[in-house]
């Protein structure tokens, strides 16, 4: 997506980082990077809102739950793998990264 305007800050540039931004993950002079392009562009603020919506609707619903430490590994894990441009392993994607008992013969 882009608005087709010129911006200091590329579109798509902010969209592939809009998480980190939006859960306060990146340096503040990235924040105020995009908090501009953000004031620029009414594109990626609409779709800054959309997922800030959205981030605040799954934390109402699922923010009670408590996350088992070994699911929260794993997932942290599989995150690593794909920022460092790693392959998630195939089996780890059909099965949704859940282990499973081998079938009996």
């Amino acid at each position: 997506m882009s608005c087709g305007e010129p911006h200091e800050t590329d579109c798509s540039e902010v969209l592939d980082h809009l998480y980190e931004f939006l859960d306060h993950e990146m340096p503040e002079g990235e924040c105020s990077k995009f908090e501009v392009h953000f004031e620029e562009c009414s594109p990626c603020l609409e779709k800054y809102g959309l997922e800030q919506a959205v981030k605040k609707l799954v934390k109402r619903c699922c923010g009670q739950d408590d996350v088992p430490t070994d699911l929260r590994s794993k997932v942290m894990g599989r995150i690593d793998l794909i920022r460092s441009g790693q392959a998630v392993p195939e089996q780890d994607v059909a099965l949704g990264g859940v282990d499973r008992p081998a079938a009996a013969e």
